[in-house]
């Protein structure tokens, strides 16, 4: 029979898994406790890093449907658990690896699917949601401008069109 506190942690690293929107698991071995405090600490508030036993966390993910990870779970590892924008956390990660070559990208899950350790570095490539979501207005507000100058210019060109018609009626009228 399981022993209640490890069935507490397993339970707790379940609902960790089920409420995050990503998560990645890394190698820290090398690493000091200063190096992992500021590791927290570039990944944002919206991730939680922790160190964990393989053998519950394999089974707290597996609890909550991820069975991607099973290869993963080897040697000293922790799992970043993410909550918000999971671009954020990947370049905190890619960062500190790249200043602390201890820290390991093993892999990891988004929305249920699993990623490797190049994937999750793409993943930092990319800008970060809110960059994204503004470069779409900008263009989506180009657009609308061009649309409002369009619609503005058929009317005057109307307008235009008539009265050259009419100083043409005039003169020809003149004329006779």
């Amino acid at each position: 029979m399981a022993r209640p506190d490890k069935a507490a942690a397993v339970a707790e690293l379940t609902e960790q898994f089920r409420n995050s929107s990503a998560a990645v698991l890394t190698e820290y071995r090398g690493l000091t406790v200063a190096q992992l405090k500021t590791l927290r600490r570039s990944l944002g508030e919206n991730a939680q890093y922790a160190v964990v036993k393989n053998t519950l966390t394999k089974i707290a993910a597996n609890e909550a449907g991820i069975t991607t990870l099973d290869d993963l779970f080897n040697g000293p590892t922790a799992v970043a658990f993410v909550t918000g924008d999971p671009v954020e956390s990947a370049k905190g990660l890619r960062d500190f690896a790249k200043d602390n070559p201890n820290l390991v990208i093993k892999g990891g899950v988004l929305d249920g699917k699993a990623l490797s350790a190049d994937e999750i570095k793409k993943l930092a490539d990319l800008e970060s949601r809110e960059v994204l979501l503004s470069k779409l207005a900008g263009a989506m507000k180009g657009k609308q401008s061009q649309t409002a100058a369009l619609f503005q210019a058929l009317p005057s060109k109307l307008v235009r069109t008539v009265e050259a018609l009419r100083a043409k009626q005039d003169e020809q009228g003149g004329a006779e």
